[in-house]
Parts: structure tokens; C-alpha cells; sequence
């Protein structure tokens, strides 16, 4: 096969490959991308034609078609192309807003509670014609996808960040602590060693990295404790804390301090922090009032940081 034939290929051949692969049906993939059936046939068949190869398997009658190893390895190529053609189509959007029009974000739950809502009401004074879509997450992971794809201008995100196409920028170190019970016998102490988690009920997150890295760095230091339920609601954890359902290891922004119910303790020795950070594509066109929503978030985290050590202190 001459190289050249690889020229061939468009992007509608790819998004073609990529709906099918995600649908399982030439059918429904043709209602998504609003072709005939026939004309994602045609695409799909001229995308093998260049390939040289079977890219789908197709069983017939109801069952869902499937990629073959070569559509598979295709498919991860077209996702990261059809992901840089979306992304250039939000940047041309970008430009022509100028300082008007939409900034997307995405953001979780405790970054949500604590920090956004200084954060807006500040850029929004800087900033009043640009209208702000917040899109939340209980993984940042998700989020991250979604600025490779152009789908968020910047996410709130944490240390580390995935591999690919980012540019990061430190907001926040937060550290762990550990809740329990007002009643508990753990409630009279400053802080809670290691050694007192050992066998102790723990209430985690489900699916958000903060938990898996608390977790794991007990393992890591020999400590057994047994995650006896998960919700991805800090206030559904709390609430079972302060029931005394189980004491939790979570960042201090996850809390909230006002709650009498249950006491914030310091860890002993303490685990490394939670880092949050923003998060853009490096090579994606950043609007003026993308990049001034960072500067923003960067004072206000430095003085939600400020505040934090007064209050240690």
C-alpha cells in the first residue's frame, strides 16, 4: 500500500469509526452524527479500503458490532484527532467572543463548597459579560478528559495530573485530617497517630482520588484499616461520622468546620497534602478571561491558605 493512500482519510471517516465503535451499530451511529446508515457504511468501508484491513467484526441481525485488533488500535488515533478538531472549534469560538461569551469549567465537590463562590463573585466583577458554565465531577479524572477534548476551558484538578497534552498551574496545598464523633474517645486528642487507625472503621469516598491516596499511603506505612462504606457526598460522610458510624481521612477543605457533631484532628506523622491545581491544554488558544480566571483562583486560594495557618496557629 502506497503511504499516500493514508491521505485519504477524513475527519468524517474517523468520527464515522468512532461513533459506530461507541454505538455498536451502524444504525445508531448514522442517527448521532445525523447520516444515513448507508453513508456511514460508505465511510467505514472506505476507511478499511485505505487501511488495508477489517476494522469491525459484523455478526449481523441484532448483536452489536465489534472493532477488530486493528480498529481498536485506529479508534485511539481518531479519538485524540477528533478530540484536537473540537478543541480547535472551541478556540476559533474563543477568539471571536473576545470578552464576551462562554468560559466552561469543570470542578468537584469541595472545590465547589470552599473556593468557588468567592472566586466567581470575583471575576465576575472583573468579568461581567462572560458567562461561566460550571460542569462538576466527583473524579477529576473526567474533567481532565474533557479539557483534552475541548469541552473545558480549565478544571480544578489535583497533583498529579494525567498524562497528555496539560499545562498546570499550584492553587492549593491541603492537608489530610482525620474526623470523628464529638463522643468519640479520639475527640479529646489534638491529633490521632497512625497506630490508632490500625482495625478502626474508616467512611470514604467512592470514586474521587483524594480517598485512594489517603488509603494508600497507610498502607504504605502498615496501617490496616477497614473502609466500611463509601459515598462519593462529603456530607453523607460526615453525617456518618458524626453518627459514629466510623471516623474518615479526607482533605480539610472536605469538611465542614462548623459542624458540632464532630471533631477535626491533625494526623501524626502527617501524610503528604493534597495538591490542587488548575488545569489547561497546552496547546489550545487561552482567552484573556481564561487565563484572568486562574489569576483569580490563585488569590483566593493564597488567602483561603492564609487563613488556614492563622487558624492553626
Amino acid at each position: 500500500m502506497e503511504p499516500t493512500q493514508w491521505l485519504g482519510v477524513e475527519i468524517r471517516h474517523l468520527a464515522a469509526l468512532e461513533a459506530v465503535a461507541r454505538e455498536g451499530s451502524f444504525g445508531r451511529a448514522a442517527e448521532r452524527l445525523g447520516y444515513t446508515q448507508s453513508a456511514i457504511s460508505q465511510q467505514i468501508a472506505t476507511l478499511e479500503r485505505i487501511a488495508g484491513t477489517k476494522l469491525f467484526e459484523r455478526p449481523g441481525g441484532p448483536r452489536r458490532v465489534s472493532l477488530t485488533e486493528a480498529g481498536a488500535l485506529l479508534l485511539r488515533h481518531a479519538e485524540t484527532i477528533v478530540a484536537r478538531l473540537r478543541a480547535a472549534e472551541a478556540d476559533i469560538a474563543s477568539l471571536l467572543q473576545g470578552e464576551g461569551g462562554t468560559l466552561r469549567v469543570g470542578t468537584y465537590q469541595s472545590v465547589g463548597a470552599k473556593i468557588l463562590p468567592t472566586l466567581m463573585r470575583r471575576f465576575r466583577e472583573r468579568w461581567p459579560h462572560v458567562e461561566i458554565r460550571l460542569t462538576e465531577d466527583a473524579s477529576d479524572e473526567g474533567l481532565i478528559k474533557l479539557v483534552e477534548r475541548g469541552e473545558l476551558d480549565v478544571s480544578f484538578a489535583m497533583l498529579p495530573v494525567l498524562e497528555g497534552p496539560f499545562e498546570a498551574i499550584e492553587l492549593l496545598s491541603d492537608p489530610y485530617v482525620v474526623l470523628v464523633a464529638a463522643g468519640s474517645p479520639l475527640a479529646a486528642r489534638r491529633s490521632v497517630r497512625m497506630a490508632d487507625l490500625e482495625g478502626v472503621h474508616l467512611i470514604g469516598n467512592r470514586v474521587c482520588r483524594t480517598t485512594a491516596l489517603a488509603e494508600s499511603a497507610l498502607r504504605m506505612r502498615g496501617v490496616a484499616a477497614e473502609v466500611t462504606f463509601r459515598s462519593d457526598d462529603n456530607g453523607t460522610v460526615q453525617g456518618l461520622v458524626a453518627a459514629g458510624v466510623g471516623v474518615a481521612l479526607v482533605p480539610l477543605l472536605a469538611v465542614e468546620a462548623s459542624d458540632e457533631r464532630v471533631v477535626v484532628l491533625g494526623l501524626d506523622p502527617p501524610i503528604p497534602p493534597r495538591v490542587i491545581q488548575m488545569v489547561w491544554h497546552r496547546d489550545r488558544y487561552r482567552s484573556p478571561a481564561a487565563v484572568a480566571f486562574v489569576e483569580v483562583a490563585q488569590q483566593v486560594c493564597a488567602e483561603l491558605a492564609g487563613g488556614a495557618e492563622r487558624t492553626a496557629a
